[in-house]
């Protein structure tokens, strides 16, 4: 089956029960047993539950794996794959990741001994340079966020293979419609389901999927020993979501791009980032490893912060808010809001400036969107 296909219908069978088109919300926290330790297939819903399983099946199938393990948020996800680690371990990420994933990193894990080494994974060699004899896993994000950086996905997974490490890719901006790192040698993909697999920003959610089975097995048991699984109703929503992914992508690239041409046009505008841009540095790789683009654009002000910040108050259509990939289209300040955990000399070193503006285009008509911003940056 093809992509759209697969959103539908893996996982989603009528019910056998009653024949329902649509996967029931099973509202339980445990199951019936015939005798002990003899069920059927359910005992409990933190171990296992039909309409998280539906989810995962499905997402499994979209980014091309075998197995998909659903969590509560993206960071559960996160904080799930780290737990394939102990003491003394050391994780290579790249440098302008999410301002969560940075904090989790650096606040959290340290603390249990884990040790991080954040690098410019856009450059191969430097990825090889920070290899230390205690590596045992490479994070990539892929377009990164907010700078929307194109890491060679290849490249990591020939690293890896070569020093049996562990690769790691966080396809959140791409979503599985447009990239798939499973294809491209990586070991290990996580979402947050929150955003356009979701897609309509009413849950919040996280997701892994894997091919490898000895990953998969300590994965699903963490799963169940720590929790952090999703409820039966948000399980329901991004399974929802799933089924349009594929029409809800097309158009989020189609308006992004005009976005972005009609940005990099603009006389107040220095600089945009948006990979299907022949301007953006890597966008020969973009195209050799993607399929498409998100509605995700980045752009710096030509001014200063205060210029962001009144821009930032005077759009309609652009909700300010943080988040992303939903239908309707948001706007935000990296540097204040969603990397604000980042220590500024870190988003000085990265090349998050205080002008730099983060767009989360949604499907709205593009002329709208346009207006908009032309209106604010006037």
């Amino acid at each position: 089956m093809r992509f759209s296909t697969k959103a539908i219908h893996v996982g989603q069978e009528p019910d056998a029960s009653t024949g329902a088109v649509v996967v029931p919300v099973h509202f339980t926290s445990t199951y019936a047993q015939e005798s002990p330790g003899q069920h059927r297939g359910y005992e409990y819903s933190r171990t296992k539950n039909p309409t998280r399983h539906a989810l995962e099946e499905c997402a499994a199938s979209l980014e091309n794996g075998k197995h998909g393990l659903a969590f509560a948020s993206g960071m559960a996800a996160i904080n799930n794959v780290l737990n394939l680690l102990k003491a003394g371990d050391h994780v290579v990420s790249t440098d302008d990741v999410y301002g969560g994933t940075y904090r989790i990193f650096d606040k959290v894990f340290r603390n249990y001994g884990l040790k991080f080494s954040f690098v410019d994974t856009t450059n191969p060699s430097k990825i090889e340079s920070a290899l230390e004899k205690d590596t045992k896993m490479l994070w990539a994000e892929t377009p990164s966020n907010p700078l929307l950086r194109i890491v060679d996905l290849r490249e990591v997974a020939r690293i890896s293979r070569e020093r049996g490490l562990t690769s790691v890719v966080d396809n959140t901006f791409a979503t599985p419609y447009f990239q798939l790192p499973l294809q491209l040698g990586i070991d290990i993909v996580v979402h947050s389901t929150t955003k356009y697999l979701g897609g309509h920003s009413d849950v919040v959610g996280g997701l892994i999927v894997t091919s490898h089975d000895a990953h998969y097995e300590r994965l699903a048991f963490c799963q169940n020993a720590v929790g952090g699984v999703p409820g039966p109703m948000d399980s329901w929503l991004v399974l929802r979501g799933l089924k349009t992914l594929g029409i809800r992508m097309k158009e989020h690239f189609r308006v992004g791009l005009e976005v972005a041409r009609f940005l990099e046009s603009h006389p107040r505008v220095k600089r945009v980032l948006y990979p299907w841009l022949p301007s953006h540095p890597q966008h020969d790789l973009a195209k050799r490893q993607m399929s498409g683009m998100s509605g995700m654009i980045s752009f710096e002000i030509d001014g200063e912060l205060r210029d962001a910040k009144r821009f930032l108050e005077k759009v309609k259509l652009f909700t300010l808010a943080e988040s992303l990939g939903g239908v309707e289209s948001l706007i935000e300040h990296p540097a204040i809001m969603t990397h604000a955990s980042v220590p500024p000399e870190v988003r000085a070193k990265t090349g998050i400036s205080d002008s730099l503006i983060r767009l989360s285009v949604g499907i709205e008509d593009p002329e709208d969107l346009i207006q908009d911003l032309a209106s604010a940056l006037g």
